[in-house]
């Protein structure tokens, strides 16, 4: 993936590592769009830069994803690359009965989001020169959090989705996976100052520098998420799964 010249959508990016992203991006040269619910926090991350814009979208309602890529094409026909950053996390307990709700609408908005997006933007991508889906996934989605069993799974289904998304698209999209560790930021209550969690400022530095990479590494992977990414491998799922649950029990 080029570093510049790019127009690039950034979903989720009124806040954390969506809207770091997105400035890092414009501050090398890129026209960059933010898009999410909230249309005041758009407006704060684009402050002061006249190369990004923003554009409000509801990623849980598949009649807006289409109305917006529509829209989005329309306004930035020379779109090229589009960053599926947009997520939640909700705090479940699987011990007991419990409303599915939150489960429900982790499924749609972390997984079916971002399939829905790329879904209305393929064709468009398809016939762009240099063009790039990053999709956001979680050291979660390779060693996952009791308490967050649902995000877990869903970050391990957008692994997968990416591998079978590079594959299919092979050259004609680059398709490239971002992995982040746990990071300050606010996705969860009290996140931005919890201990052991990485500084937003930290992880954005390192995302960066591997995006500066020729080729572009497929997987971008920070220091500090390796631990999850590669327990399997290393044959310590279960022993890693007990101890970051025991961190984060910790960090609150």
């Amino acid at each position: 993936m080029k570093r510049s010249g790019n127009t690039i959508l950034v979903t989720g990016g009124g806040s954390g590592i969506g809207a770091a992203l997105a400035r890092r991006f414009a501050d090398l040269g890129n026209s960059v769009i933010v898009a999410g619910r909230r249309r005041d926090a758009l407006e704060a991350t684009i402050a002061g830069r006249p190369n990004m814009a923003a554009m409000p979208l509801d990623i849980d309602s598949a009649a807006a994803i289409d109305a917006f890529a529509r829209d989005l094409v329309a306004a930035h026909p020379m779109l090229n690359v589009v960053i599926n950053n947009a997520g939640i996390m909700r705090n479940e307990t699987l011990d007991q009965h419990r409303d599915l709700a939150d489960a429900e609408a982790t499924i749609v908005t972390n997984l079916l989001g971002p399939i829905r997006l790329i879904n209305a933007l393929i064709d468009h991508l398809s016939a762009e020169p240099d063009a790039a889906i990053v999709n956001v996934s979680s050291g979660l989605g390779f060693t996952p959090l009791v308490t967050a069993p649902v995000y877990s799974a869903t970050k391990a289904a957008i692994h997968n989705y990416t591998l079978s998304l590079r594959e299919a698209l092979k050259g004609k999209v680059e398709v490239i996976e971002l992995v982040p560790p746990a990071v300050q930021t606010g996705l969860t209550p009290g996140q931005e100052h919890a201990k052991g969690y990485m500084p937003l400022s930290d992880f954005v530095d390192q995302v960066m520098a591997l995006f500066g990479e020729t080729p572009t590494p497929p997987e971008i992977l920070v220091e500090a998420v390796k631990f999850l990414r590669n327990s399997e491998v290393e044959g310590a799922v279960g022993e890693r799964v007990s101890l970051i649950a025991e961190r984060v029990r910790q960090s609150r």
